[in-house]
């Protein structure tokens, strides 16, 4: 009885077993963005879109998941040799995803290797026309052309290629000294330049400061002038007036022209001194206002003496 009872506690355990294994085969769970093929003894059956589904253990089966997803490969650098015969080391990054599982499980063995060999090809055929400045400046045009052939192969893998990227594009150290040494002429250059434009700019400005200034400095000095000849004019006028107001006779004026004469002479770089011949005239005047000035004392002490005389 207990050897009985043993064997039916084994059995039961068993098929308790056996129903586990069962329902983790059947149940199974597809996460979001993910898809899954069933195959039904062998064939294929479905496509399984995310969410819970139940399969029939041992005969239907489900291939590994498949990411909907879209996806980054880089692919390690590939020597492709330009037109003009340089091998420049290109780095490629494509970006795809998978629009048909069924058609990137059944049409192709491995899409990754696929896409990675396709690039390859597509690259060296691309590049190869160019020479090398053309596939240095032409990135967009590369990325356009591989796209669109990649995408036109990979369409009936159920695969799309929506871009493709060139990370680096490395020439041969020769060419890269050489290119260096070649930029490093040119911002020469262009320093050089630069430095002469601004040396021109900045003597442009200077002289236009100058004769700007000389402009200024030259209506100043007219508009002074002008001031000056204003003043001294009324001041003349001023003088005039008052002159003939007080209406000199020749006396005054030969006084007034002896006293002007020594300030004629003054100066320490007059070494010789020429007298008009005004000078005459004017102690004529003088002398004849003086000879006047006597007689007249003379004849009024005259009177006097003739009276003391009479006397």
């Amino acid at each position: 009885m207990e050897t009985s009872g043993l064997g039916i506690t084994v059995v039961l355990v068993v098929l308790a077993i056996f129903v586990i294994l069962v329902l983790l085969r059947a149940v199974r769970i597809i996460p979001q963005a993910r898809a899954g093929i069933v195959e039904r003894l062998g064939k294929y059956h479905r496509t399984l879109l995310p969410g819970l589904t139940i399969l029939i253990p041992f005969v239907d089966r489900l291939l590994p998941i498949l990411d909907l997803r879209e996806q980054v490969v880089s692919f390690p650098p590939q020597p492709v040799i330009t037109e003009d015969n340089l091998v420049v080391s290109i780095d490629t990054v494509v970006y795809f995803q998978i629009t048909e599982p069924k058609a990137a499980t059944y049409e192709i063995a491995n899409y990754i290797m696929a896409v990675e060999q396709l690039t390859t090809t597509t690259l060296r055929n691309v590049v190869g026309g160019l020479n090398l400045e053309e596939a240095l400046t032409s990135r967009d045009r590369i990325n356009g052309q591989l796209r669109g052939v990649l995408d036109e192969a990979t369409g009936k893998w159920g695969i799309r290629v929506s871009r493709v990227e060139l990370k680096a594009i490395d020439p041969p150290l020769s060419i890269q000294d050489s290119m260096e040494k070649q930029m490093r002429a040119e911002r020469d250059r262009r320093a050089a330049i630069l430095t002469a434009e601004g040396t021109k700019q900045s003597a442009i400005l200077t002289a236009e400061g100058q004769r700007q200034a000389s402009i200024l400095n030259a209506e100043g000095d007219a508009k002074a002038s002008i001031l000056r000849a204003d003043g001294e004019a009324q001041a003349i006028q001023k003088v005039f007036d008052a002159i003939h107001a007080g209406k000199p006779d020749q006396k005054l004026l030969a006084y007034q022209y002896l006293q002007t004469l020594p300030k004629i002479a003054e100066g320490s770089s007059n070494k010789l001194w020429i007298i008009p011949s005004e000078v005459g005239e004017a102690l004529k005047g003088i002398g004849g206002a003086l000879g006047n000035l006597t007689d007249g004392s003379e004849g009024d002490e005259k009177p006097e003496g003739s009276s003391t005389t009479l006397m």
